[in-house]
């Protein structure tokens, strides 16, 4: 059983990672302004913007003079579930 607990904790982890990397692309895709109909830049909004917009209408006071905060916020948000989320499995598969 804690194989199983082993490998799903490793999935989580590698999920969570990889979705802090489409926010970190996101947000450099901002800056550049990249063509909106290429295919990739869309599946990466399509994927980043529903929790970012969720966390700009929660937290509006997160836009200070322009510059939005609300890609950090997620980001430290999925680090500490990945550390919550790694910490219960691993004690689980003991």
């Amino acid at each position: 059983m804690s194989i199983i607990i082993n490998a799903l904790a490793q999935t989580l982890h590698m999920l969570i990672w990889a979705y802090m990397w489409i926010i970190i692309i996101a947000v450099f895709l901002s800056w550049v302004r990249p063509d909106p109909s290429n295919p990739i830049v869309q599946v990466i909004y399509r994927l980043s913007y529903p929790l970012l917009d969720f966390v700009r209408r929660k937290l509006p006071f997160l836009v200070i003079n322009g510059i939005d905060l609300s890609p950090l916020v997620v980001v430290i948000l999925l680090q500490v579930i990945d550390q919550v989320l790694m910490q219960v499995l691993l004690q689980l598969a003991r």
